[in-house]
């Protein structure tokens, strides 16, 4: 019953939603494309979790058209970094921002471009969006080597590396979806790039829980 009351909870708010119908999609990308790769016999339930995939990523899209005030936000309010002690990670961490600023706009641009309400080209606007991504994720992976090198005694290091995976999971994927010609663009099958969101997805969702549990630890 308490994991119940847990999920029920965390479902309440918009980034657990938000986490669960990640996991959910790439899982079912991986098992889908297994299926339709290895298991003939199986290939129609394949194909159908596929279409599953594909409908939770679109619902992901809609749900971040309202994610750019957020955004703002924190990056207001991270401003220049003043109160980070490594200039590299500061600036890494300030153009990590502005990628993810932009980004939103972007990928609204190619929604609306795909459901007709703008007449432009929105492969385009996709591959735009998709290289801001993975710019983010290339500075995410950036800004936790020195602070791995300081801290190598403390705590935080195992967060660190588990945003380093993670990102790296995410990075994996977004060189995939880039145009063809870059890196290994085009050439993954849809059960890797369910794998490596999979991966991403998890250890997400293992941090969130697990700075749940260190914030109710520290709570008087």
């Amino acid at each position: 019953m308490a994991s119940l009351s847990g999920l029920a909870s965390a479902l309440e708010s918009y980034r657990g939603r938000d986490r669960l119908i990640r996991v959910l999609g790439y899982c079912c990308q991986l098992v889908g494309g297994v299926l339709v790769e290895q298991c003939p016999t199986r290939s129609e339930v394949g194909t159908r979790l596929l279409v599953v995939s594909t409908q939770l990523s679109h619902c992901r899209t809609i749900l971040r058209l309202f994610d750019d005030l957020s955004m703002f936000v924190y990056t207001k309010q991270y401003g220049l970094g003043a109160q980070e002690e490594d200039a590299f990670v500061r600036w890494v961490s300030v153009l990590g921002n502005l990628a993810d600023q932009l980004y939103y706009p972007c990928e609204h641009v190619a929604w609306a471009a795909d459901a007709r309400v703008l007449h432009v080209d929105s492969s385009r606007w996709w591959t735009l969006s998709t290289a801001l991504w993975a710019l983010s994720l290339l500075l995410g992976v950036a800004s936790p080597l020195p602070r791995g090198k300081r801290r190598a005694m403390e705590a935080q290091m195992q967060s660190e590396a588990l945003s380093l995976l993670s990102n790296l999971a995410d990075l994996a994927n977004a060189v995939h979806w880039l145009p063809r010609g870059v890196l290994w663009a085009g050439r993954f099958p849809p059960w890797l790039v369910g794998l490596m969101g999979t991966i991403s997805s998890i250890l997400s969702m293992y941090q969130a829980a697990r700075a749940g549990g260190q914030a109710e630890a520290t709570t008087p």
